[in-house]
C-alpha cells in the first residue's frame, strides 16, 4: 500500500540522515547493511557513507528476495550481483555479508567464503565471534543481535521507545561487567525507518550518551574491524 511504503522509504529519505547526524554528534563509526539496489536508488547514502568512512555489509539485492529459496547456481549469482555493485561503487568489495532475514542454504558460507567474505552475521548464537567450516576454509561468525533489534522489539513485540532504550543500557552495562572475565561484542541494530523517527532517535540518543561515558573502557568498532582482529588469534 502507499502507507506501507512511504513508511519505509522514510527511512531512506530521513531517518538515515538523521542517524548519519546523530553519528557525526558522537563521533562513532558504523557499519551499515545494504541492499545492493539501494546503491542505484538512492545513491546520496552511499556517498555519505563515503565521507563518514564508515563500513559497508552485503544485504542482499533486496529485503524482497530471499536467497534460501534459491539453487546454488541462483544463490552465487545473486551473492556476484551484490558484490560486484558494491565493489564499482565503493572500489572494494565488503568483507561481511549479512543476508535478507538471516536465511542460508546448506552452501551459503561455502559460497561466501569462496566469494572472498570473511565473515557473516547471520548466526545469533554467541556474544563473541566464532569459526564455522566451509568446504574450502573457514568463515567467521560475528554477532548480530536478533533482541537488541528495534524493528522486532518495537515493531512486533510493540516495546516503547523508552523500553528499548532501557534494553540497550542494562546490555551494555552488563555486558560491560561480564567484560571483566571475557572478551565480548555489544551490537545494537538499527532501521532507519524505525528508530528515525524523532521521539525514538532522542531515546537512541539518551542510550548512546550512556554507553560512550565508558568510551575509555571499550573499542568502539565495527564487525570487520572485530573480524580482522579475530584472523591475528591463534588459531
Amino acid at each position: 500500500s502507499t502507507r506501507n511504503y512511504a513508511w519505509r522509504d522514510y527511512g531512506n529519505r530521513v531517518g538515515q540522515w538523521y542517524l548519519f547526524d546523530l553519528l557525526d554528534d558522537f563521533g562513532v563509526p558504523a557499519s551499515h547493511n545494504l541492499n545492493s539496489l539501494l546503491l542505484e536508488e538512492c545513491p546520496a547514502i552511499a556517498d555519505r557513507i563515503k565521507l563518514r568512512g564508515d563500513e559497508v555489509v552485503g544485504h542482499g539485492r533486496t529485503n524482497g528476495e530471499r536467497q534460501d529459496v534459491l539453487d546454488e547456481t541462483g544463490e552465487l549469482a545473486l551473492i556476484k550481483d551484490c558484490t560486484d555493485a558494491f565493489t564499482r561503487v565503493f572500489g572494494t568489495q565488503p568483507t561481511g555479508w549479512l543476508g535478507p532475514y538471516l536465511a542460508q542454504t546448506p552452501v551459503t558460507l561455502d559460497l561466501l567464503q569462496e566469494s572472498g567474505y570473511r565473515y557473516v552475521m547471520d548466526w545469533p548464537a554467541d556474544d563473541q565471534p566464532f569459526w564455522m567450516r566451509t568446504r574450502k576454509g573457514r568463515i567467521l561468525s560475528v554477532p548480530y543481535s536478533i533482541e537488541l533489534n528495534d524493528s522486532p522489539a518495537m515493531v512486533f513485540r510493540q516495546h516503547d521507545a523508552e523500553a528499548f532504550e532501557k534494553m540497550i543500557i542494562d546490555q551494555f552495562d552488563e555486558m560491560l561487567h561480564l567484560s571483566n572475565k571475557r572478551p565480548l561484542v555489544f551490537t545494537t541494530v538499527l532501521h532507519p525507518f524505525v528508530i528515525g523517527q524523532p521521539f525514538r532517535l532522542r531515546a537512541l540518543r539518551r542510550a548512546m550518551a550512556h554507553i560512550l561515558e565508558h568510551r575509555d573502557d571499550i573499542w568502539v568498532t565495527t564487525p570487520g574491524e572485530i573480524a580482522a582482529y579475530c584472523e591475528t588469534l591463534p588459531a
